[in-house]
This record gives C-alpha cells, sequence and structure tokens, in this order.
C-alpha cells in the first residue's frame, strides 16, 4: 500500500482538489451566510465534507459499473465538468446555479455542493485514472485541514487577503483547473478508439 505513496503526486493531488473545492474562493459566500445570522461550524462543515468525498470516491466505481461506464469516460466527462467550473470562475459568469432549499447553512449550501458537490464528486473519481488512492486519501485529507482552517479563520482570513485578493486567488486557480481539464482530457481520451 505504502509503495504506491509519491509526495509529488500527492502534491499535484493536493493542488487539484484545492483548486476545486476552493475555499478561499468561496469566503464571500461563507460571509454572506454569516451575514444572515447563520451559523457556520467549521468542525461540521470539514467532517461532513469529508466523508461524502470519501464516500463517492470508494461507492463512485461501484455506481459507474451500475451505469455501464468506466473510469476514462467519466475522466472525460470530469475534465468537461472541471473546464466549465475553470470558465466560471476565470470569466464571473454562473453556469452552475444552486436553486436548492437552504435550511441548514453549514449543511446547504456549504457543504453541498460548494465544498462536496459535482466538481469535487467528478475529481475525485476522475484521478484514479492518474493517481494511486493512497496519494489523492492524503491529498483530500490535506484539503480537509486546509478547509477547516479558512473556515475558522474565514474573517481574518478576508482582512488579510482583501476583497483582490480574494479575487486574483479566485482567478489563478480558474487558469490552473483549465489546464487540469485540458491534461485530463487528452491523457483520456484515446481510450474511446481503443
Amino acid at each position: 500500500m505504502f509503495s504506491s505513496f509519491s509526495i509529488m503526486d500527492t502534491l499535484s493531488a493536493f493542488l487539484v482538489l484545492l483548486g476545486i473545492i476552493d475555499i478561499v474562493g468561496s469566503i464571500p459566500i461563507i460571509l454572506q451566510i454569516k451575514s444572515t445570522g447563520k451559523h457556520v461550524s467549521a468542525t461540521k462543515a470539514t467532517i461532513y465534507s469529508w466523508l461524502l468525498m470519501i464516500g463517492f470516491f470508494y461507492g463512485g466505481d461501484l455506481i459507474l459499473k451500475i451505469f455501464g461506464c468506466d473510469i476514462g469516460s467519466f475522466a472525460i466527462a470530469g475534465a468537461i465538468l472541471i473546464l466549465f467550473m475553470s470558465l466560471e470562475m476565470i470569466l464571473d459568469v454562473e453556469i452552475f446555479k444552486n436553486a436548492g432549499p437552504i435550511k441548514d447553512a453549514t449543511l446547504v449550501p456549504l457543504v453541498f455542493p460548494l465544498l462536496a458537490g459535482a466538481g469535487s464528486f467528478t475529481t475525485l473519481i476522475s484521478m484514479k485514472a492518474m493517481y494511486s488512492d493512497l496519494n489523492i486519501m492524503l491529498a483530500l485529507a490535506l484539503n480537509m485541514v486546509w478547509v477547516f482552517i479558512v473556515i475558522s479563520l474565514t474573517d481574518k482570513v478576508q482582512k488579510i487577503l482583501g476583497k483582490s485578493g480574494i479575487y486574483f486567488i479566485r482567478k489563478f486557480f480558474g487558469i490552473i483547473l483549465m489546464a487540469i481539464a485540458v491534461k485530463l482530457f487528452t491523457d483520456n481520451i484515446s481510450h474511446l478508439w481503443q
């Protein structure tokens, strides 16, 4: 199991998930939730998100088999989804609408769909085509630590980065995500003709 550990793969997977989860880019949304008087629990948000993503990571293969899909096809679909997410970040447009009912600020919309949503689920499954499970799980754990820290220090992070800092980080990760989408697509497209 530990023979599949790679610092570079873990770091790479960490950066992919960092861009997809985009907790720093979600700071304005968290602040907006708090401004309505709703409480946001960093501990609950982190644990629920982590459990949802682990569950989908290990149960996603079964779901794919039920629908007759393979990892390569899912990776291509994931690449397209990640491309759209990157376009949202770069162009400041809303492609994915969140029209669900908001009952609990920690669970909805923070845990789902912001942290553990379609983008995270698709990315986790798609990364199986590139990294070992161990490296992905370590990268996910590190991201959850980062999520907890950022949510806990939301007000301070906003003061440190400022609106322009958060805006810059969002644009930067948008470009990174676009590059990741292109790589994921080109790495898996050849299997369609096999």
